[in-house]
């Protein structure tokens, strides 16, 4: 089979609306070949290109026409696709903790990569580099609660803003991982 079969068959295992990237072809076929069948897909309107080496497969809906993907997933195909790792920034954190009720205006991860700017139509995500230990729990919800409490700062914090918020979000939970990072010699 050609490499743009192969990828072909790849992309309808793919859900429709989640997003991917190019970097998880690689393996079938030279950077060119991937490329171009990629680009061949983009023109006959098999996939869309969100941003440079993202693509999805479009959702459609007969109200709005074509549907985006969310940013987030979005910010974890790239980060997945370089090896990164990705938080909520503090001050969605925040919200989503219910520990504020504004709402941020830009679309904000922290990422251990480098700092860029993603254009996804009129909307933009930003990806900005911060140190290793306010990522320490990435991807679980005392990861979310580390974000926020980053956020807010000594002067907003409190015992009780932790204790309102029980779960695995827990003081226990913090500690650790700040026990873990310091014995790994991680410092930011």
């Amino acid at each position: 089979m050609t490499t743009a079969g192969t990828i072909r068959n790849h992309i309808k295992e793919i859900a429709i609306g989640e997003p991917f990237t190019s970097v998880q072809f690689n393996g079938l076929g030279t950077r060119a070949s991937v490329d171009q069948a990629l680009s061949r897909l983009v023109r006959g309107k098999e996939i869309v290109r969100v941003s440079r080496g993202v693509f999805v497969r479009p959702k459609n809906s007969r109200y709005v026409g074509q549907v985006m993907p969310e940013l987030s997933k979005v910010a974890q195909a790239i980060a997945t696709a370089h090896g990164e790792t990705i938080q909520v920034h503090g001050a969605e954190a925040a919200r989503l903790l219910g520990l504020t009720t504004q709402m941020p205006l830009q679309s904000l991860f922290c990422t251990s990569g480098r700092n860029r700017e993603i254009k996804l139509g009129k909307l933009r995500l930003i990806l900005k580099h911060v140190a290793p230990r306010k990522l320490a729990l990435s991807g679980r919800p005392s990861g979310l609660a580390l974000s926020a409490l980053w956020y807010l700062g000594k002067e907003q914090v409190s015992p009780r803003t932790i204790k309102n918020h029980p779960g695995e979000v827990t003081p226990e939970a913090l500690r650790s991982s700040r026990r873990k990072h310091d014995q790994c010699g991680l410092d930011g």
